[in-house]
C-alpha cells in the first residue's frame, strides 16, 4: 500500500481558515474493491480478439482475389472501413473491462472536528438566462449553501457568461431566502436540500414550520419569475447599487466585469444565529475582440476570483442545472483527499452525473449510463475517470503543474499556496477580483494552456482531466447508493443531438491535435489509459460504420447482391458472434449497473441516431471550422421545458417538431431499412434462398426496429412532437437518389 504523504504538500498543511487535510484516523475511510467481471471480461477479450483477426483476415483475402474490382471493390473497401473501426473501438473499450474497480467511502470514519476540514470552494456555471433559468441556478446555489460544512469554510462562486442582470436578481432573492432555508434544513435533518425539489418530493412533511417556509419560497419564485417573465428589473427591486452596470451600452458580449458579493460569511448571519457560507456573482469581462474560450474561460476566471478571496485547496465545479442531493457529500470526498493510503498524487474525485426526471424508458437514453456510470469504474483500476465536467472535488494545486512540479501563475497571489489575508469585501480584494476578471489578463500567460482548465476544445472538461492524467495527476470514481448530485437533462430530440455534435466537434478538436490520446496519451499514461481516452476521442468516428451499415447491406440486398456469407457457411457464425456478442457483452454490463433491458435497447437505439446525426454533423462542423467556412462555436443546452413537450416525453414520444438537418439521414436510413426488409420477404417468396438473404435481412429488421419511433413520428402522429413534412420528403427524395447511385456503382 502507498502512502499519502500529505505531510509534505504545502497546499494542504496550510495553516490559517483554510484547515488541514492531514487524516489523525487509523480507521479506513474508503475501500476499493476489484469487481468480479473482470476475469469474464479478459476470457471474453481473447475470444472476441482472435475473431476479430479472422474476420480482417476475411476482408483481406476477399481484396486480393482477382475479382475484387468495380462493384465488389467498392463495397468491400467500405466494409473493411466499417469493421476496422468497430475493431479499432472495441479494443479502446477493453480499456475499462480489464481491472473494474468499486470505491467506497466511509464518512463515519472522518473523525475531525470541524475547524481541522479544509475549506470549499463551489463553481456553478451559467451562461445564458434565456436557456437555463435563472431560478434553476439559484437552487443550485442553494442546494451547495445547505452542505453540512462549515459554513465558514465553505464560499459558492456563481459565473454568469451570459452577464444577465435576471440572473444576478434571482441570486440575490435566493441569498435571502437562504437566511431561513439553511436553519429550516439543518434542524429538520433534510437530505433533499434544493427547496424545489425538496417540495415536490414525497418526503416534506407538511407541518406549520414546512408551510410557512413554502410560503416565503414561493413568493421568491414568484417574484423572480415575473421578473424573468418581464425581462428586466423593475425600479422596485433595484435597490442595489449593482444593477447600476447595466447601462445601455452593456451586452453579454461586451460589458465591463461584475462581482458582487451577495452573503459574507463572518458578517451575515441566518435566522438561527449562524454564519452563512459566502456567496459571490462573477460575470468576467468580455470583448467583441478578445476570444473568451467559452466555459474554461469562465471557470479560470472563478479560479482566480476564488484564490484572490478564498483559495480554497478544494474546489467543487458544477453545471447550473445540477442541485446537489446529498449534504453529506464533501465529507464523502474528504475521506479520499484526507485518507493517508491514497497517493499523493490525487488531482480530483469523480461523482457520477445523474439526472432526474428521466421517464420509465430513458427514451434518450440520458442516464449515459456507460459514460458516467460503467466505464469510470473500470478507469477506477487504472489511473482514474475523466472530468465530467461536473460533480468533480478538485485539488486546487492540480491546475498549477504536476505533483512534483509547480507551475506558478504571473501573479503569486493566485498560486495555490497563497494565504489570504482580509475579508472578502475589502477594497483592495475586490479591486483585485475585477483585475483578474479583464478580458485581456491572460495574454501572453500559461492560463489555459500549462495551467488552469486547458484551451483547445470545446470539451474543455474532458482535454482538461485528460491533460491532468498525462501530467501524473489520478483521479478516483466515488459512486455513493444516494446519488450527490442530480441534474436536469434536454427532452427533445433535437437539443439532445445539438447537445452530442458539440461533443463531437469538441472531441475531434482533441483527436486531432498534438495532444491526441492515441500518441501524446500513450507516451504520458501507458496504453491502457489512452486507449480508454481514445474510446472517448474517436468517438465521432462511429458515424463511418454506422452509415455503412444503415444503407449499404440493405441496398446491395435489394438489387440481388450478397455481401454476408451464406447461412451454411462458417464465416457466417463468425458474424453471427460478433454481433451477438458485442451487443450481449453490452447489455450484461447495461444490467449489471442496475439498468433493465428496456433502458438498454433505447440505449443501443440512441447510440445508432447519434452515429447518424450528432456523429456525423460533428464531424462535418469539424471540417468546416477548419476550412474556415463557419466560426467555431458553443451552443448552449436549452433547459427550459415546455409542458406538452414534457407530457410527450413522459409518454415515452420521441420529440422531433423541428425542420433539423440532423434528422434527414436518420430518416433516410429509416426508410431504407423498411423497404429492405419489405423487398427482402418479397424476394423470398419469390425464391430467392433465405441462406443467401438472412444476414442482410438481420441487419435491415434491426435497423427497422430501431427506427420505430421515426415511422410513428412520420405518419402516426399529429401533434407537435411528429416529424416535420419538409424533412420527410426531402428524406424520400435522398433516400432515393442514395439507392440509384449505389445500385450504379455496383452495376459497373
Amino acid at each position: 500500500m502507498v502512502i499519502y504523504p500529505l505531510v509534505k504538500n504545502p497546499l494542504l498543511r496550510r495553516k490559517g481558515n483554510k484547515g488541514k487535510m492531514e487524516s489523525k484516523t487509523t480507521l479506513p475511510l474508503h475501500s476499493s474493491t476489484p469487481l468480479p467481471r473482470r476475469i469474464p471480461n479478459r476470457v471474453f477479450a481473447l475470444l472476441y480478439s482472435a475473431a476479430v483477426s479472422a474476420l480482417l483476415y476475411r476482408h483481406a483475402t476477399a481484396l486480393l482475389r482477382p475479382a475484387a474490382a468495380g462493384s465488389s471493390l467498392f463495397i468491400s473497401l467500405s466494409m473493411l472501413a466499417a469493421d476496422i473501426t468497430l475493431a479499432f473501438m472495441w479494443l479502446n473499450s477493453q480499456a475499462f473491462r480489464v481491472n473494474p474497480v468499486a470505491s467506497h467511502p466511509f464518512p463515519e470514519n472522518l473523525l475531525h472536528p470541524p475547524r481541522e476540514l479544509p475549506a470549499l470552494d463551489v463553481f456553478v456555471c451559467t451562461a445564458d438566462a434565456s436557456k437555463e433559468p435563472p431560478m434553476r441556478v439559484a437552487a443550485t446555489a442553494l442546494s451547495a449553501m445547505a452542505y453540512d460544512y462549515p459554513p465558514e469554510k465553505l464560499s459558492v462562486f456563481i459565473s454568469d457568461d451570459g452577464a444577465s442582470e435576471l440572473t444576478l436578481f434571482a441570486l440575490m432573492q435566493a441569498a435571502e431566502f437562504a437566511k431561513k432555508w439553511l436553519p429550516f434544513c439543518k434542524e429538520n435533518r433534510i437530505m433533499q436540500r434544493c427547496p424545489e425539489a425538496y417540495f415536490g418530493s414525497g418526503f416534506a412533511t407538511f407541518d406549520s414550520k414546512t408551510e410557512k417556509i413554502k410560503e416565503v419560497y414561493e413568493d421568491m419564485r414568484r417574484r423572480v419569475e415575473d421578473v424573468v417573465e418581464k425581462g428586466y428589473i423593475a425600479d422596485e427591486y433595484r435597490s442595489s447599487s449593482a444593477f447600476t452596470r447595466w447601462g445601455k451600452d452593456f451586452t453579454s458580449l461586451n460589458h465591463p466585469a461584475v462581482v458582487e458579493v451577495l452573503l459574507q460569511s463572518g458578517e451575515d448571519i441566518d435566522d438561527a444565529s449562524c454564519w452563512m457560507p459566502n456567496l459571490i456573482y462573477v460575470s468576467r469581462q468580455k470583448s467583441h475582440t478578445t476570444h473568451h474560450h467559452f466555459k474554461a474561460g469562465a471557470l479560470n476566471a472563478l479560479l482566480r476570483v476564488s484564490a484572490v478571496m478564498r483559495n480554497a485547496p478544494i474546489i467543487l465545479t458544477l453545471d447550473c442545472d445540477m442541485i446537489s442531493n446529498d449534504p453529506s457529500t464533501p465529507h464523502k470526498m474528504l475521506c479520499y483527499f484526507m485518507d493517508k493510503s491514497v497517493h499523493h498524487n490525487l488531482g480530483y474525485v469523480q461523482f457520477p452525473v445523474r439526472f432526474h426526471g428521466i421517464n420509465q424508458a430513458d427514451t434518450y437514453a440520458s442516464e449515459f449510463k456507460r459514460m458516467f456510470h460503467i466505464n469510470p469504474e473500470g478507469l477506477n483500476g487504472l489511473a482514474g475517470p475523466d472530468y465530467f465536467g461536473t460533480g468533480t472535488f478538485f485539488n486546487r494545486r492540480a491546475f498549477f503543474g504536476g505533483p512534483s512540479s509547480v507551475i506558478g501563475p504571473r501573479d503569486p497571489r493566485l498560486g495555490p499556496d497563497h494565504v489570504v489575508d482580509g475579508h472578502i469585501k475589502d477594497e483592495a480584494i475586490l479591486e483585485l477580483a475585477h483585475d483578474v476578471t479583464r478580458c485581456d489578463y491572460e495574454k501572453d500567460t500559461n492560463w489555459g494552456s500549462k495551467i488552469g482548465f486547458r484551451y483547445g476544445s470545446l470539451v474543455e472538461d474532458f482535454y482538461t482531466g485528460f491533460r491532468l492524467h498525462c501530467e501524473g495527476w489520478k483521479s478516483i470514481f466515488c459512486n455513493p447508493t444516494r446519488p450527490a448530485f442530480l441534474a436536469e437533462m434536454p427532452i427533445s430530440l433535437n437539443e439532445v443531438v445539438t447537445q452530442t455534435k458539440r461533443w463531437s466537434v469538441g472531441l475531434l478538436e482533441v483527436t486531432l491535435s498534438k495532444h491526441c490520446p492515441l500518441t501524446f496519451g500513450t507516451r504520458h499514461i501507458g496504453s491502457l489509459m489512452a486507449h480508454g481516452y481514445s474510446y472517448y476521442a474517436f468517438g465521432p468516428s462511429w458515424s463511418i460504420p454506422i452509415m455503412v451499415y444503415a444503407f449499404l447491406p440493405q441496398i446491395t440486398m435489394l438489387i440481388n447482391i450478397s455481401i454476408f456469407p451464406k447461412a451454411s457457411d462458417p464465416w457466417f457464425f463468425l458474424n453471427m458472434f460478433l454481433f451477438l456478442g458485442a451487443y450481449g457483452q453490452d447489455l450484461l454490463e447495461f444490467v449489471a449497473a442496475n439498468g433493465t433491458p428496456r433502458r438498454w435497447w433505447n440505449d443501443q437505439r440512441m447510440w445508432l441516431v447519434r452515429g447518424l446525426s450528432s456523429d456525423l454533423f460533428g464531424t462535418l462542423e469539424y471540417i468546416s471550422n477548419h476550412l474556415g467556412i463557419a466560426a467555431r462555436g458553443f451552443n448552449v443546452t436549452n433547459k427550459v421545458n415546455d409542458e406538452a413537450m414534457r407530457k410527450r416525453y413522459d409518454e415515452g414520444k420521441f420529440e422531433f417538431g423541428v425542420s433539423s438537418p440532423m434528422f434527414v439521414p436518420l430518416s433516410m436510413a429509416a426508410i431504407i431499412n423498411v423497404v429492405a426488409v419489405l423487398g427482402g420477404f418479397l424476394q423470398f417468396l419469390k425464391g430467392r434462398g433465405l441462406e443467401e438473404l438472412l444476414g442482410q435481412m438481420v441487419v435491415a429488421s434491426v435497423g427497422a426496429a430501431n427506427s420505430w419511433p421515426v415511422y410513428e413520428a412520420m405518419v402516426l402522429r399529429s401533434d407537435q412532437g411528429r416529424m416535420p413534412t419538409k424533412i420527410t420528403i426531402i428524406s424520400l427524395v435522398l433516400a432515393w437518389l442514395l439507392f440509384v447511385l449505389i445500385s450504379s456503382i455496383a452495376k459497373v
